[in-house]
């Protein structure tokens, strides 16, 4: 064609900064985390913020005791973890039931499509039951299109006087783990 231009292509953004972008739009002060490589980018775009304390976890249930910490320090927070956390705060997910303050949780999901570890598919399987069994409205993310979108509706409803939110990033999303020898 004669007087066409081809624009050079350039990569979408990661959802993983959009998502950053939606944490830094809602205020969220302080992030506890256990490491997971599915949200790796975001735990390192936390931890680089001046303006974000990025709290390394022993394990997800702390997160819980953070997340009210910081409420009642006037701050916001949001607690990243694997599915498999998700078990290890069911006990402490009734703190958010009793004190009334808000969470959101960014799920990385295992178990799911392509799983390699077998010890994953128990709760990646459970994981949306046990949440929402503790009065925890759960949203999905299937797609890297969705997760900023999604990632904000659950802040949204959370900081608006909603209930505690999920959101799960499914494990097609972060893309499948694979055994290194």
């Amino acid at each position: 064609m004669v007087g066409s231009a081809t624009a050079p292509l350039s990569a979408p953004p990661d959802w993983r900064d959009q998502v950053f972008a939606a944490l830094k739009a809602a205020a969220i002060r302080q992030v506890g985390y256990v490491p997971d490589a599915g949200q790796a980018r975001l735990i390192e775009l936390c931890r680089a913020d001046p303006a974000i304390c990025a709290v390394p976890l022993t394990s997800e249930e702390e997160g819980i005791g953070l997340a009210a910490g910081a409420w009642l320090g006037g701050q916001r927070a949001a607690l990243l973890m694997q599915s498999s956390g998700v078990g290890n705060c069911i006990n402490m997910l009734s703190l958010l039931k009793s004190g009334r303050f808000p969470l959101t949780m960014l799920v990385t999901m295992r178990g799911e499509w392509a799983e390699f570890n077998p010890w994953q598919v128990p709760m990646g399987t459970k994981t949306r039951a046990a949440l929402e069994l503790m009065d925890v409205l759960v949203y999905r993310v299937e797609r890297a299109e969705e997760a900023a979108e999604t990632v904000a509706a659950a802040l949204d409803m959370t900081f608006n006087g909603g209930p505690p939110t999920a959101v799960l990033l499914s494990q097609r999303l972060i893309g499948a783990k694979v055994w290194v020898k």
